[in-house]
């Protein structure tokens, strides 16, 4: 059987991409095969085509860090012939060929099965950025911000782990403020259920102070550098930022002065190698949790030869919200 999919391969000037045909032979090593019917562009599939991060490993490649579709042929118990599954992460458009793809061969276990609420599409574009925004807010509430706490910072507003954060954040009660350098789409993020708009410049420059006024109850942040920095100066006592972006840099120049003076809570959030019982139970909230017609509104959907001119464009601010693709189309 033959499918189509991009292919990443090396050449003299970069890297090239190209949309192939493959046949079975050519999927990678596992023990279910998925009849893709979807993935996605996160932020790392941008880097991946564009060579910019080294996130591919192994040339060629398919990549797209998720995939969305039915189970075809199983060799493992725990999933079945049209059982609807979505993955996220692992090694998937990295090491392994990823979800830029219209069939894909995976070890089980890399594999999420959906609730009967959430359909392919709605598990693409969610993808990986709105499955780490879930992720975020479990970690604030298992650290005990409530929306009674108070106010809750979501930098990088305008990206797809923004916009779905500050959607479900606003349909569990949390007063939200989005932090955006795209002030002209300050409607886009009230729409999504931010309650203010605030200049991500006010945040992105060194400052002196280690502590500064406290303002926020909790935070989730995909900026990193001195935007953490300054948004963990900003946290109020026994407050939580959720971390797991680098937008701005990987570096941290600040103190420890907002943990050992205002019990402050820095959670890592990782959404590559979060262990199954993580992310079943992160499904479980998004199919309660995130308004579904929200999530339609912040998503465009492209076809597969779109997908790599799709996945530059993330840099820049480039794409707003999420943007799935439909891999048949």
């Amino acid at each position: 059987m033959t499918f189509k999919a991009i292919l990443v391969s090396k050449a003299d000037a970069g890297l090239k991409t190209d949309l192939v045909t493959l046949s079975d032979p050519d999927l990678g090593d596992g023990d279910v095969t998925v009849a893709v019917e979807y993935s996605t562009i996160n932020y790392k599939d941008g880097l991946a085509i564009s060579g910019r991060g080294n996130i591919i490993q192994t040339f060629p490649l398919v990549p797209g860090i998720d995939l969305a579709g039915t189970v075809e042929a199983s060799a493992s118990a725990d999933f079945k012939p049209g059982d609807r599954v979505v993955i996220h992460g692992w090694g998937l458009g990295a090491t392994h060929h990823g979800g830029f793809s219209q069939r894909a061969r995976v070890p089980a276990r890399w594999l999420t099965r959906l609730p009967s609420n959430v359909s392919t599409w709605q598990a693409a574009a969610i993808g990986t950025a709105g499955f780490t925004a879930m992720l975020s807010v479990l970690a604030l509430e298992h650290n005990g911000v409530t929306p009674a706490s108070g106010d809750i910072l979501v930098t990088g507003a305008n990206g797809g782990a923004g916009s779905v954060a500050i959607a479900i954040l606003s349909g569990l009660g949390y007063r939200v403020v989005a932090s955006t350098g795209r002030l002209n789409e300050a409607e886009y993020l009230k729409s999504l259920g931010a309650a203010e708009i605030i200049d991500r410049r006010t945040l992105s420059e060194p400052s002196p102070q280690p502590i500064q006024p406290a303002r926020w109850a909790g935070a989730i942040d995909s900026v990193g550098s001195h935007t953490l920095v300054n948004v963990l100066a900003q946290t109020q006592y026994g407050g939580a930022v959720a971390s797991f972006g680098l937008a701005q840099g990987t570096d941290l120049p600040g103190t420890v002065l907002p943990f050992i003076g205002r019990s402050v809570t820095l959670a890592g959030v990782d959404s590559v190698n979060a262990p199954p019982a993580k992310r079943d139970r992160a499904y479980q909230r998004l199919a309660t949790d995130l308004d579904f017609g929200k999530l339609e509104a912040m998503t465009k959907t492209v076809g597969l030869a779109e997908a790599p001119e799709s996945a530059r464009s993330i840099f820049g601010g480039g794409i707003q919200g999420r943007v799935v693709v439909d891999v048949n189309a």
